[in-house]
């Protein structure tokens, strides 16, 4: 497909300010917002994802639609090629309404794929090497990823062994097939990252978390698992969902619960960082904000680029 509409990218780490910079932007040029989070794709996983429904009205009172958002229930399966394909959807949407999309999110893997079109991303289940990685313990798991595949996929989310072999699989698959893509990308993009001081990063990611249990993140996984999505499948999504699921099973205390998801949630945001670090060295140029600045000017900044 050939486009002359822009398409404009937000990305940074958690808690970085990403969705209120995009209904900023989207409020200001008639945009419209297509979510690129791996987990917001799922339906009643709301304060653990951080969907924030209501950053999507802006101050003007003028509601921004979004996209790819409550897309299936969760359990359900959900893999980098729908992504895609569902992208697209949504873009071709927004254009011929004759807005301006914009893409959205801190899954380096999902933006990285639609931005240079890849051709091998649904990895497909190998059942062999599941059957030898299953034989070893957590800790040599982690120094195999390490090592041999991090390079490969350094989003990856690696804290629970379950996740780890996942991303070994997809990380040696990467690695022997080389990830092929169009001569032409299909979308004219400019890219933006936010950019924050660690230690504020850190600051708003524990300040956040707490917000979040007492405002029912406990209570949300608890009705999901009333709902009929198993424990496994849970723990298997990751940082607020593996370790309130944990507690609820009763196999950590509150303060253990706490104490591990922020250490975890900190730790994946430095993953991200270095997934988009690595997403420049692949001729994805990132034109990175100082994120301490206001919303207001970040804006500005991003439509006289864009113009």
């Amino acid at each position: 497909m050939e486009d002359t509409q822009k398409l404009i990218v937000i990305l940074g780490p958690t808690a970085s300010g990403k969705t209120k910079l995009a209904v900023e932007v989207a409020a200001k040029i008639d945009g419209e917002i297509i979510s690129a989070d791996s987990r917001q794709v799922y339906k009643g996983m709301n304060i653990g994802t951080g969907k924030d429904y209501e950053e999507y009205e802006h101050a003007s009172g003028k509601y921004i639609p979004y996209h790819l958002i409550d897309v299936v229930d969760a359990g359900d399966e959900y893999h980098v090629a729908r992504f895609q394909r569902d992208f697209q959807q949504a873009y071709e949407a927004i254009v011929t309404k004759g807005k301006t999309p914009i893409l959205c999110g801190g899954s380096g893997m999902y933006i990285e794929a639609v931005l240079k079109n890849y051709q091998h991303t649904q990895v497909p289940i190998d059942e062999a090497l599941r059957a030898t990685l299953l034989e070893k313990d957590y800790e040599d798991l982690l120094s195999l990823f390490q090592q041999e595949y991090q390079e490969f996929y350094a989003e990856a989310d690696t804290s629970t062994k379950k996740r780890l072999i996942r991303a070994i699989e997809i990380a040696r698959f990467m690695k022997d097939n080389e990830q092929t893509h169009e001569a032409k990308a299909p979308y004219s993009a400019i890219i933006f990252g936010i950019g924050i001081p660690t230690e504020v990063r850190r600051e708003r990611i524990t300040k956040r978390l707490y917000r979040r249990l007492e405002t029912g993140m406990i209570e949300e996984v608890q009705q999901l698992m009333h709902a009929g999505v198993s424990p496994e499948k849970l723990i298997f999504y990751g940082l607020e969902y593996k370790f309130i699921t944990e507690f609820l099973l009763g196999q950590v205390s509150y303060a253990e619960m706490v104490q591990k998801l922020e250490v975890a949630i900190h730790q994946f945001a430095k993953r991200q960082m270095t997934f988009f670090r690595s997403m420049e060295k692949k001729e994805l140029a990132i034109h990175w904000l100082d994120g301490m600045d206001s919303t207001e000017n970040l804006a500005n900044q991003i439509i006289a680029e864009i113009k």
